[in-house]
């Protein structure tokens, strides 16, 4: 069987060379691409032969993780087929444990494999010459490319068993919006620091903590080792992990091989787009609704739009009025996280007569209130997420990071919570669907500034404090960041749960009136 399996994995990498010209070529020039960056890896790791232990220790874990955690979400992001899924091989009646181990051995057979292992074997060689027994080095290599390849077939079969029906390039999208949101502020933050011809100390703290992840585990033990450093803790942590994807690996066959897709079903769930992707219940549908919503109809988009725009503006009299540039850099994202909170306060207004299908379906209060908040909340984190971290290296220094973080928390949640109550309890006319999103209707009253204004005002207020509290530790006070983050984030989550409570309430209580201004308007 093991025998059969590998030729069969061989067959499949020189298939992948076969077919029309236009397909040959795409795979030919990343092929090449792939060899070109390889070698170039290949060659900066070994020009660290002559560097210090704690830089060649920084890029062996910052790199050996983002390599880990690549391979971990591969599967999740893209939507290709796994050539190796155990279900191709449940009609052949193989032993599940043994069909598990050779599947394991197969998928090392590939590129990205290859490519990870001469990279790997480069550092080895780099740590080699710094003093680290070459055994250590090995085991380092053999662990690390281990752990890279089961993430990548237990994250394969998981997307396998419950993302198969989803995806979509909606899917894919939120992914790629987690990973911004990891990747962007780090990235800054590294930018940020001072090396001054060595490694800066906050460096060293995150590879200590990452060497003891299981991302990191296993090429950190050469750089235990080297530092003098405590490396049975490492190697722990790299076997526990390699002990556990190889459970789950066990346990995902077992799986795949027990039960029975539905046919058709990825099919019919490919076209639907957001609906596809959330969740089948009522709150997941009005979520889907409303994403369709914002990135599809021009009135949402430009109010979107315009947030950034506004946001920017209050930088040019601040400069004018002599304001201290690395000051100005820190307001454009509260002004941000504030209009984003405030900006689905009005939403039932936007939805013109389609509101009739929320109360009809005898829509609960609280899945209407919270599927509305979540294409905000999908838009809101990533661009606050990049734009903090961006904002505190302008200013200059990082222990504002928190104030900053809790400012902007407090702003937005509250917005969302005060919004999901102004949405029902006082929506104004708004410009109907297909209409210019800069035509507005005539009002005969001043509800519609009023309903605004309050929104906006309560979230001021109710943010003062932590606002207070950044701004003390603007002036120096380290204590004073610490409890605007966690003030913050304590405020913002306390309105954003008693907003949707209320607002839930509300709509149950209103769906009458709802319905006569949704005609009325």
């Amino acid at each position: 069987m093991a025998a059969h399996v590998l030729r069969l994995r061989f067959a499949l990498l020189l298939g992948a060379l076969r077919g029309d010209i236009g397909h040959v070529v795409r795979r030919v020039i990343a092929l090449v691409l792939l060899i070109a960056a390889t070698v170039a890896a290949c060659w900066a790791m070994l020009t660290m032969r002559d560097a210090a232990t704690d830089a060649v220790r920084t890029v062996t874990v910052l790199g050996g993780s983002a390599v880990t955690l690549g391979f971990a979400l591969a599967p999740l992001i893209g939507a290709m087929e796994d050539p190796l899924d155990p279900r191709r091989f449940a009609l052949f009646g193989l032993p599940r444990g043994g069909l598990a181990g050779v599947l394991v051995v197969a998928g090392l057979i590939s590129v990205p494999i290859l490519a990870l292992l001469a990279v790997a074997v480069c550092s080895a060689i780099v740590w080699a010459d710094h003093g680290v027994p070459v055994a250590v080095g090995i085991v380092s290599v053999v662990l690390g490319v281990l752990t890279c390849s089961l993430f990548a077939r237990v994250c394969g079969a998981v997307a396998s068993l419950y993302l198969r029906e989803r995806r979509s390039r909606e899917l894919s999208g939120v992914f790629l919006l987690v990973v911004l949101v990891v990747v962007v502020p780090v990235g800054v933050f590294l930018a940020s620091l001072e090396w001054r011809g060595a490694v800066p100390p906050q460096l060293l703290e995150a590879v200590d903590a990452l060497g003891l992840t299981p991302f990191g585990a296993a090429w950190a033990l050469p750089g235990e080792v080297a530092s003098g450093s405590h490396a049975w803790v490492a190697a722990t942590v790299a076997v526990a992990t390699l002990v556990a994807l190889g459970l789950l690996w066990v346990w995902a066959v077992h799986r795949l091989l027990t039960t029975t897709e539905r046919p058709g079903t990825g099919r019919e769930r490919a076209g639907l787009g957001w609906f596809g992707v959330a969740p089948g219940t009522p709150g997941g549908a009005i979520a889907a609704r409303s994403l369709v919503y914002w990135f599809g109809d021009r009135r949402y988009v430009v109010n979107a739009l315009v947030i950034p725009v506004a946001a920017a503006i209050t930088v040019v009299p601040l400069l004018i009025a002599g304001v201290p540039p690395e000051i100005v850099a820190l307001v454009p994202v509260p002004f941000a996280a504030l209009f984003l909170g405030w900006l689905p306060h009005d939403d039932v207004a936007y939805d013109s007569t389609a509101i009739w299908m929320h109360i009809s379906g005898g829509v609960r209060g609280v899945s209407d209130r919270v599927g509305r908040l979540v294409p905000v909340l999908l838009v809101g984190v990533p661009l606050l997420a990049v734009a903090i971290p961006v904002a505190t290296s302008f200013h200059g220094r990082w222990a504002i990071l928190p104030a900053l973080t809790g400012v902007c928390a407090a702003l937005f949640l509250s917005g969302l919570g005060l919004s999901s109550i102004s949405s029902v309890v006082a929506p104004y006319a708004v410009s109907r669907p297909g209409e210019s999103p800069f035509q507005q209707p005539q009002r005969t009253s001043a509800g519609g500034a009023v309903a605004q204004g309050v929104v906006m005002l309560g979230v001021l207020v109710l943010s003062a404090p932590v606002v207070w509290c950044g701004w003390l530790a603007l002036q120096g006070d380290v204590e004073a960041a610490t409890t605007a983050l966690w003030g913050g984030l304590a405020i913002g989550f306390g309105v954003l749960v008693v907003g949707i409570v209320i607002g839930s309430i509300a709509f149950e209580r209103r769906g009458g009136r709802l319905m006569e201004f949704a005609e009325s308007t």
